[in-house]
């Protein structure tokens, strides 16, 4: 079974993701994108999958499973 991506809660709309996370340094992850929250509250990186939830948006506290991808802040 896949583990589950990452869900990390931030205060600001515009994110940097560059795959670091525990275990692994940002020399080993991918190259830094910015990502830009949308009015749906949340955004996946394109390339980890590492998923960004705005603190007090509309997914903070829903079901991580039950929200379709949503990449790059685009609408869908």
């Amino acid at each position: 079974m896949i583990a589950p991506p990452e869900v990390t809660r931030v205060t600001h709309r515009r994110v940097a993701c560059d795959g670091a996370h525990a275990g692994i340094p940002a020399a080993l992850g991918h190259p830094r994108v910015f990502l830009e929250i949308d009015e749906h509250g949340y955004v996946d990186c394109g390339y980890c999958d590492r998923r960004f939830v705005l603190v007090g948006g509309p997914a903070d506290g829903a079901d991580q499973g039950e929200l379709p991808d949503h990449p790059a802040g685009a609408s869908v």
